[in-house]
């Protein structure tokens, strides 16, 4: 696990190489290993200097986020202990009085890259595959290694802010320009220049400051910056952190955190609250703090949830975990796209940057050749940026076909279709499809509604037929929701899932049905947001509350974005295919509003520029005046900050949540969700469903599932049954029951 040697030349080099891991993590066995390795050193008088590295291609990757996600978090006394003793630890590599290299040969991140910010000087390896920094926010934490006060201290806090507040990964350059690592060297050069170093002659002899009055000089190498008489913090005069200039940066820090997280987040604030009152105390003391904040986050439900889905739930679904077994792994080169506009264009984009032939199929030569240029106009937009260079672009497009020609699609592995969401259109597509793949060949819709077993009926090959919902824009949304007929064989979800995962998108899997998972919760709220304008909520406060409740865009707006005459359209058909059946249609109760949008004011959203929001030339788009005519705002919600109108946002914000954890309960009842987590995993990376939160399951384990239920039933009460508890929380609530109360994550490979 930890392999430790020294030289004849009295060089110590601890390496990490923990058996049965792709990368090194921290936990409670290898922090031991490490420990009793640096003790040794530390104590023995022919080791001169030491060396830390890695047996793996990475550094160290961080803690281990099971270990994190199983602690018992009810004793915050013992958790300030338990975490206290890994400061400790990296303290005592950099107070050892031995100077200590990190040879960094690959990823460090989080607790892998504290260690190395721990030593008192860093070389490495150039890679530019290697990423540098502390991605704690990102899962509701913070730095708990001292990143907090170590890197504020070595780079300043402007230049720290983004890799604390953000995430933001670092190349070893990049990481070099700042300062956090001393030198890049080639690879086969790391350990040779690490020692070298070590071996040099001491420069100076330092008495630190940690060493008290008395105390014999040691080598100026092995004391840090913030251990030496006199050190003031970068970029604040005379490192007065409290002076005017430290005053303005925190201020304006805070405003920032405010503005882009809507104060949702607990990490980015105790992480700002950190650095502040930290690098006014003396590093140790800045230390206890760190640890302080770190404590309080980890017994914070926020943290669990997210580590529980934004790790391993994305972790899991990106490994295809749910694929069948025994069915080999399908290897795509050339692929097929039935319709060439923004959503077939898109899923052509990104197969061709996945390394794909494309054959572009639509009715008309000219509408092909204008979902090439689409994906031609995406390709430029990654030049630009200096993400791909112009020769691989070229022959990015060579590999695209824009072809009225079906014939055209004679050798595809598997056919995406992406045409009109119109039952009869979708089954000529796929007649004339199949008339030229082969008969193997995976045949796939693209349709964000209708059952796919209904548009399976079209096929001769229902085996081969399987949903796949792709979110808009494909080049920016992750998700790929796959949906399963109840003819589509094992064999062609797997082959399905081989392709998500082939293009770089993370699959969730759930069974038929209309609206399936995403679109039915999707349109949950929407139609409470339309509700809610209904009853004379304004707008914008409709609007506003949605994101203050975590979600990216109000309801409104989504409705625009997904185009206000394609939800009508969606209605119609729901309707019409009710009636077909013999059974009532049961509608949201918002119909009227969109009858009044698109048949009488022909307001389809975005695409036609006019919606709930108005979308002018200068490209800032605004609530539409006429709004207020057509649905009347409440005068008491207007204006003024009163405590009723306090009260009415806190209850906005739950019904725009509440309304879509519920359906969210329905489609696992219903057995359309498998397992809360893909629930979880879909309503986050599909839906953009309040992160902080985990995901619609995971908000309804924070709230607890017996006042979950209580609230739900006095919002039923209120505004309709759309709060209606189905009896599977009910009877969770009767048994005291959780979704996560046993969740054990797989185990990482």
């Amino acid at each position: 696990m930890i392999n430790y040697n020294v030289d004849s030349d009295g060089i110590a080099t601890i390496t990490w190489d923990m058996p049965g891991r792709s990368m090194n993590v921290l936990n409670e066995a290898s922090m031991t290993a490490y420990a009793g390795a640096l003790e040794s050193a530390m104590k023995d008088d022919k080791v001169k200097g030491i060396i830390v590295t890695s047996g793996k291609d990475s550094f160290i990757a961080g803690a281990d986020l099971e270990m994190l996600l199983g602690v018992d978090t009810s004793d915050a006394t013992k958790l300030m202990e338990q975490f206290s003793q890994l400061q400790k630890l990296f303290r005592s590599q950099e107070t050892g009085g031995k100077p200590m290299v990190a040879a960094i040969n690959g990823t460090a991140l989080g607790g892998g890259f504290e260690i190395c910010l721990a030593t008192h000087y860093r070389i490495a390896a150039a890679n530019p595959k290697t990423k540098l920094g502390q991605p704690e926010v990102k899962i509701g934490l913070l730095p708990g290694g001292g990143g907090t006060q170590r890197i504020p201290r070595l780079i300043g806090v402007m230049n720290a802010a983004p890799i604390l507040l953000e995430g933001k990964d670092l190349t070893v350059d990049a990481a070099k320009g700042l300062g956090l690592i001393h030198e890049v060297v080639p690879a086969g050069e790391l350990l040779a220049k690490a020692k070298a170093w070590l071996m040099a002659p001491a420069g100076e002899q330092v008495v630190p400051e940690y060493a008290g009055k008395g105390a014999k000089p040691i080598d100026g190498r092995a004391v840090q910056p913030w251990d030496r008489k006199g050190f003031k913090v970068p970029g604040f005069p005379g490192g007065q952190v409290w002076g005017p200039v430290g005053v303005q940066t925190f201020i304006g820090g805070n405003a920032m955190i405010r503005g882009k997280t809507n104060g949702i987040y607990p990490a980015p604030k105790a992480i700002m609250s950190c650095v502040y009152e930290g690098l006014q105390l003396p590093f140790d003391s800045g230390l206890r703090v760190e640890t302080r904040y770190f404590v309080s986050l980890l017994r914070d439900p926020v943290a669990k949830s997210m580590i529980r889905t934004l790790f391993f739930g994305l972790q899991e679904a990106n490994k295809l975990a749910r694929r069948p077994k025994d069915v080999p792994k399908q290897e795509y080169s050339k692929i097929g796209v039935l319709g060439a506009g923004l959503m077939g264009a898109g899923i052509a984009t990104v197969s061709v940057q996945a390394g794909l032939d494309i054959v572009l199929v639509d009715r008309h030569q000219a509408a092909a050749d204008k979902g090439k240029a689409h994906i031609a106009a995406e390709l430029d937009k990654l030049v630009k940026r200096g993400r791909l260079d112009q020769a691989k672009r070229d022959a990015m497009l060579d590999k695209v076909e824009a072809t009225p020609d079906f014939g055209a699609l004679k050798d595809c592995q598997i056919v995406i279709e992406a045409v009109f969401e119109n039952r009869e259109v979708k089954a000529e597509a796929t007649k004339k499809a199949e008339a030229s793949l082969p008969k193997d060949a995976v045949f796939a819709s693209n349709t964000s509604t209708l059952p796919i077993t209904g548009l399976a009926q079209a096929s001769a090959r229902p085996k081969n037929f399987i949903g796949l919902h792709f979110f808009s824009p494909v080049e920016k949304m992750p998700l790929v929701e796959i949906i399963v007929g109840k003819k589509t064989s094992p064999e062609t979800l797997a082959r399905a899932m081989d392709f998500v995962q082939k293009i770089r998108k993370t699959p969730i899997v759930v069974n038929d049905s209309r609206g399936f998972f995403t679109s039915r919760v999707c349109g949950a709220f929407i139609s409470e947001g339309h509700r809610l304008l209904k009853e004379g909520v304004p707008a914008a406060m409709i609007e506003n509350c949605a994101r203050f409740a975590g979600m990216p865009v109000g309801p409104l707006s989504l409705n625009d974005e997904v185009a206000i005459d394609l939800s009508w359209k969606i209605m119609d058909q729901a309707r019409k295919d009710a009636e077909a059946a013999g059974k009532k249609y049961l509608g949201s109760g918002t119909e009227d509003i969109l009858e009044l949008m698109v048949k009488k004011l022909e307001r389809f959203g975005r695409k036609n520029g006019k919606g709930f929001y108005d979308y002018p030339a200068d490209g800032k788009k605004r609530l539409w005046p006429d709004l207020q005519t057509h649905f009347p705002a409440d005068p008491k919600l207007l204006y003024g900050e009163g405590e009723e109108k306090r009260a009415k946002e806190d209850e906005i914000k739950k019904r725009l949540l509440y309304v879509q954890a519920v359906d969210t309960v329905r489609c696992l009842e219903s057995k359309v969700l498998t397992n809360p987590q893909d629930g979880d995993v879909g309503s986050i990376m599909g839906l953009g469903f309040a992160p902080q939160t985990g995901g619609a399951i995971s908000l309804i384990d924070q709230v607890g599932v017996k006042k979950f239920v209580a609230e739900c039933n006095a919002l039923a009460r209120k505004y309709g049954p759309q709060f209606k508890v189905p009896k599977l929380l009910r009877d969770m609530a009767a048994k005291g029951e959780s979704f996560y109360g046993n969740y054990q994550p797989a185990k990482a490979a």
